[in-house]
């Protein structure tokens, strides 16, 4: 009996300290950011029709381990549904730090255009900024 009671006291802290120690780590987003040097567009403006723009980010990972995977940029008329226009697997020497410039014009109508740009790191954690351009 005594051999039992000692059995299940170990037992019981072994399942303690492994309880406590093996918990899931939540992870920490990636880092993403706008660009917000002369001749960008880092925050809502509004533009003519057909009027360049360029709207530069800045990704880094936050941990170690958890390199930068993928990036995304979707677009939005009008209210509309947002359609992805550009999908990318990041390579490897892109995984720490990773930089962008889209250069583009608006449409040629009035209305309004909303990009996100979007950063997703080795873990699946998931950043996005996002901008509106009122076009008229």
């Amino acid at each position: 009996m005594k051999k039992i009671n000692q059995y299940i006291l170990v037992s019981l802290t072994v399942l303690l300290i492994c309880g406590s120690s093996c918990k899931k780590d939540p992870g920490k987003l990636p880092d993403i950011s706008f660009i917000s040097d002369t001749g960008y567009t880092s925050s809502d403006a509004a533009l003519g029709k057909n009027e360049p723009f360029k709207i530069g980010i800045n990704a880094a990972k936050t941990e170690e381990e958890d390199i930068l995977k993928t990036f995304n940029i979707s677009v939005s008329y009008d209210g509309g549904p947002s359609e992805s226009i550009l999908s990318q697997t990041l390579a490897t020497s892109q995984g720490d730090n990773y930089t962008y410039d889209l250069v583009k014009s608006t449409r040629n109508q009035a209305g309004i255009e909303k990009y996100s740009f979007t950063i997703t790191n080795r873990d699946g954690l998931v950043n996005t900024v996002s901008l509106t351009l009122t076009v008229h």
